[in-house]
């Protein structure tokens, strides 16, 4: 069996549904699909809770005081699911006991060599709230909109790249056989060379038992932290999350150095974008006789072609691959070739997601799925 575990790039957990926006879905589809063929327990489903607009929502509903913080991200992330079910592996959120556990852990032995340091820095601070805008100029504040905003001093958990090395390189994508990730490289290539990683929320992983109360660790780190905690729990050393190109911009940088601990090394999956509204047309699948396979194309199919076509995958592009599919659905055999299947999971382990264009491993990779049998994120609610 692999070494290799995929973990979906937890994803923000907004007012959306999975059934509104299947988008949101891709990589833990992907993450599913992949796992799958090589053999693993399906993996936890990864949720990002650590977001101002979660406090913003909280402060302004109307039954804040009966309903805590937590609570309502609880209430927030059952939705997203059909109802009365559990994902086959589970939820885990970035403020899970066991990640906040490992989260304080990294920083505390980051701090101690050098990587992570607490600093005295110039702030912004909201005068009405007290939201920490930032470390420069700022305009009104993002979490009550208050247009007055006071110079402060503050202790901040920094890090400072200087001495640190690239923040990414061509090895922390996990993708063989792909073109190598140039501008994700040239983006985290010109971070800043001080990065604040302790934030003002009202709902995180709180740093106050490293004396910075009142303030959380940085989203964009934590959520490194919470796919290297599901990584812990199965014993996997090789934890490989899915990420659209975009998401790993935003996060490589701020995530530097928590994507090792003990033996864990975590890379990225890089998938693009899928048009889910070109997928939804009725007359697509009656035009190509394909209604059989139209839950496997929009729901299994295209975000492995997501990981395949990573800068996303063109809406003129679903006619031929839904053509595709189908004929490789038809072609699929009994029993797959004992060597086509060795290759295939040789390959997905690796990372090169070419084959989901040969006709000949995708009909054994189909096959495959009917022996393991499919799972979903809309057959599970937390």
């Amino acid at each position: 069996m692999s070494d290799v575990t995929y973990f979906n790039g937890p994803v923000q957990n907004g007012d959306f549904t999975f059934a509104d926006h299947p988008g949101k879905s891709a990589g833990i589809r992907l993450a599913e699909a992949l796992n799958a063929l090589l053999g693993h327990a399906p993996a936890p489903h990864l949720w990002n809770t650590v977001t101002l607009a979660g406090d913003v929502r909280h402060r302004s509903a109307d039954d804040r005081n009966a309903v805590g913080r937590r609570q309502r991200e609880e209430q927030i992330l059952r939705a997203k699911y059909a109802p009365g079910t559990v994902p086959a592996g589970g939820v885990l959120t970035d403020t899970d006991p066991q990640v906040a556990a490992l989260a304080l852990t990294m920083v505390r032995a980051l701090l101690a060599d050098g990587t992570l340091a607490v600093q005295d820095l110039p702030v912004r601070l909201c005068a009405r709230c007290g939201h920490m805008a930032g470390t420069g100029a700022a305009s009104d504040c993002r979490a009550c909109g208050h247009h007055v905003l006071r110079a402060a001093r503050r202790d901040l958990l920094v890090f400072d790249r200087t001495t640190y090395g690239p923040l990414l390189e061509r090895d922390d994508v996990h993708a063989a056989g792909a073109r190598a990730p140039a501008h994700l490289l040239h983006i985290a290539h010109h971070a800043p060379r001080l990065m604040v990683l302790s934030r003002t929320r009202d709902h995180g992983m709180d740093l106050a038992p490293l004396g910075l109360d009142g303030m959380v660790l940085d989203p964009r780190a934590g959520l490194h932290v919470a796919v290297l905690a599901a990584a812990g729990e199965r014993g996997v050393v090789q934890p490989a999350m899915t990420v659209t190109e975009n998401a790993a911009a935003n996060v490589a940088a701020h995530g530097a150095p928590f994507r090792r601990h003990g033996g864990i090394r975590l890379r990225y999956t890089l998938h693009g974008k899928i048009p889910y509204d070109a997928a939804a047309d009725d007359r697509l699948y009656e035009v190509h006789r394909a209604h059989r396979v139209r839950e496997l194309f929009t729901d299994w199919y295209l975000p492995l072609c997501a990981a395949r076509e990573r800068s996303g995958v063109h809406a003129d592009r679903i006619p031929g691959l839904l053509k595709f599919l189908r004929r490789a659905y038809l072609a699929r055999p009994a029993t797959p070739p004992g060597g086509v299947l060795a290759d295939l999971r040789h390959r997905v382990a690796a990372g090169d997601m070419r084959w989901v264009t040969d006709p000949q491993a995708l009909a054994c990779a189909l096959t495959d799925r009917e022996t393991t049998g499919p799972t979903g994120p809309t057959r599970g609610a937390p």
